[in-house]
Parts: C-alpha cells; structure tokens; sequence
C-alpha cells in the first residue's frame, strides 16, 4: 500500500543555516564541522575543504544544529538539489545559508526520503527557476514535496543503500592506497630512507649526505637535482565562454572536477562545450598527464588515465607531461607532497593562482634509475589497485542510477 504525503507532514524540521560574520577568515582547521554546498554530493559527501567553526560561533547557530540521520539538501547556486544523510563521523555540525537541513520524524525514512528528492532532482531543479534571477528552493517549496510512502520503503532504501555503501568501502581502499604511495614517496624521497644496498634504511644506518646548496637540504651522495621545467612540460588549458558556439562538441575538465584524489579516470559529469574546428587541438588531455589546478583549489593534482578522447582541460588547470615516463611517478608525487606549498606560493589578490614559472622553477632531488624503477614498479602496481576500485565504483554509481528511478516508480518490485 502506498500514500502520497507533502515532505512537511514527515518533517520536523526544514530549514537553512548562516554564515557567521567575517565568512572564510573565520574559518579554523579543527572545532565544529560547518557544512556548506560544495560539501553536499548527490547521495554523497565531501570532507574536501570541509570547514570549522569555534564554539562561539556554533553557539549563534544552535537553531541549525545537524543531527544524525539528518537529510542536506542544497537550495541555491549552481549544486541546487543535490541531497545526501549527514554522515555521523562529522558531527557535531551547523550548515550555512545554502544548505537546507530535512529532519524526518520516523529517522528510519531518512534514507528513503534522501533518495526520493534525488528521484525528483529534475523536478527540483525546474521549480527551482521559478521567480526571481537565481535558482533557489524555498522552506515554502520543500515542504509541499509530494513523498510517495509505501510499505516497502524501507527494503527500497536497504537495497540502494547497500550499493553506496560499498562504494564508500571502495573510497576507503583507495584513501589506503593513496596513503602508501604517499608514505613510500616520503620515506624514499624526503626522509631518504630508501633501502641501501642492504636493504637497511639509508640515512637512518648511516648513508653518506651532502649538502646540495639547490635544495638547500642535505642529500644521498651521488644523487642529481633537476628543475621541474627541464623535466616536464607545462601548459594553461582552454579559455572558453560558456555560450561558445562551434561545429566540434568536446568534453572539458574544470576545477570542481579535480579534488586531492590520486587518479582522474573517465568521469560522466564533465561539461561539455562547443569550440571552433581544431581550436581544442592543443589542449587535449592524454593518457599519463598530470593536472594541477591554478585556483579555486590551487596545487590539488591529479594523474589522468582512461579519458574520452575528445576531452580538454579548462585555463584554471596547468597540464604537465613528462618528457621521459620514467620520471612520471615522481614528478607526480613530488607535486603531490608539496600541494600546501604550492597553495602559499601562489599569488593574486581575488582569486589565488598558480603560474607555471612556480612550478617549473621547482627543484626535485633524482635518484639513481635503478631506485627509480624499484619505486615506479610499486607505485605502478598501487596506482593500478586504484583504478580498478574507480572502475568498479563507476560501474556500482550506474547500477544505482539505474535502479533508483524503476524502484521508485514502481517498475521493480521489491520482494
């Protein structure tokens, strides 16, 4: 049996946050999590640039305190309608003035509901247009919702819950993953601790150092020093309006699709633009290039693999291609373990930016080839486990969004 009910007769609560007074400067590593719509996914959530907020601020948001099982439903900007369940492990929290909290009064639906809204993100988004010059949802507008409840909704949520619940296992493998290249690059190329001849830790047992007047810093003896731009090619992406017209239909990568992951692979939610014959030409993303974000989140880098082949990367991303692949991995990693370096050295007054003369000015330590060949193998193996989980979360991400919508429409039965 199934009854329609408007959201607010489910509801206990509908309503958006606030910024507290003096925005990002107030902003603290650590304290109360404070939600906003870039950390809102569709049935999903992103602790990338997750802010936090003191005591005293929370305080003066105490009427938009996030509980478990609360529902964040984005409600202006271009992220309206994404929805997801506030994950528990970052409670306590408040969300800000963008971000709608939906507190269901049986918190078993909750699930349900979250999938629901995002059954219906079009019709969110087209009510969205309604009045005014920005999209937004108004408390007014959620509430009248029309929720489709039935005996079943639990069984249908269990069974789409289950799948993204295997996908969060999945990120967490490959934040493991990450984690060891990452620790292996550090205690290979910044500690020095590779293994010597008798696979001892070098400079822990002893391995002769030098003083390299470029790094400014001791290192192994017979190593080189290089600058990035002798070892690499850098190049800005496409600058492009949004209205542009043009015969040739590509894909392009922007900022917000970059995070601090290690792999890019083949991602449905590109935009796509149109562009004069051949003008895409020069910035077409190959197989092995490293991007790295001008701004936004400047420095964040990312290795590509698996792409369309008709897809460019936007002027707010520096592309980087090495000139020979051995060194491939290790520029990648170097930029990796200097993002928050790159992030200081960058410059511009409204929007920070990152030129190429800071990278290709860069000084990376080389190793022997032997050394770098035992890393590339490791890193090699470890990058490929990593691609693997992408692909398989993205064959689990198509199945769900297959069978949301005939789950909710009835077209599949839940037995």
């Amino acid at each position: 049996m199934s009854e329609w009910k408007a959201l607010s007769s489910i509801t206990s609560k509908i309503g958006s946050g606030s910024t507290p007074r003096g925005g990002n400067s107030v902003y603290s590593d650590s304290g109360i999590s404070f939600i906003r719509s870039q950390n809102v996914l569709d049935m999903d959530f992103s602790i990338e640039n997750l802010a936090f907020i003191n005591d005293n601020q929370a305080e003066k948001l105490n009427n938009v305190i996030v509980e478990k099982n609360d529902i964040l439903l984005n409600i202006t900007g271009d992220s309206i309608a994404r929805c997801t369940v506030v994950p528990e492990e970052i409670l306590p929290a408040r969300v800000n003035q963008h971000v709608s909290i939906i507190r269901c009064k049986n918190t078993e639906e909750s699930k349900y509901v979250m999938y629901y809204l995002q059954y219906m993100k079009k019709y969110l988004l087209q009510i969205s247009k309604v009045g005014g010059t920005r999209n937004a949802l108004t408390k007014e507008a959620i509430g009248k919702l029309p929720i489709k409840i039935s005996d079943d909704c639990n069984k249908i949520s269990k069974i789409l819950d289950n799948i993204d619940q295997k996908i969060q296992i999945n990120n967490q493998i490959n934040q493991e993953l990450e984690t060891m290249a990452k620790t292996l690059y550090d205690y290979w190329f910044v500690q020095f601790d590779f293994p010597d001849q008798n696979g001892k830790p070098y400079k822990s047992s002893g391995g002769k150092m030098v003083y390299n007047p470029e790094l400014k810093r001791d290192m192994p003896e017979g190593w080189g020093v290089e600058k990035l731009g002798e070892l690499a090619q850098f190049k800005n992406g496409i600058n492009y309006e949004k209205t542009s017209s043009g015969s040739e239909k590509v894909k392009i990568i922007n900022v917000r699709n970059i995070s601090s992951s290690t792999i890019f692979i083949n991602q449905t939610d590109l935009d796509e633009i149109f562009l004069e014959n051949d003008k895409s030409t020069n910035f077409i993303v190959n197989e092995g290039m490293i991007l790295i974000t001008r701004s936004g989140i400047p420095g964040a880098t990312r290795l590509v693999s698996e792409l369309e082949a008709k897809t460019v990367y936007s002027g707010f991303i520096i592309a980087s291609e090495v000139n020979d692949l051995i060194y491939k991995n290790l520029i990648f990693y170097y930029l990796k373990n200097v993002e928050e370096v790159l992030k200081n050295q960058s410059a511009g007054t409204i929007m920070k930016n990152i030129s190429q003369s800071v990278l290709t000015d860069m000084v990376v330590s080389l190793p022997p080839q032997n050394l770098l060949l035992k890393f590339n193998s490791i890193i090699d193996n470890l990058l490929e486990q990593m691609k693997n989980v992408q692909r398989q979360n993205q064959e689990l991400t198509q199945l769900r969004d297959w069978l949301l919508p005939m789950l909710m429409n009835g077209q599949v039965k839940v037995e």
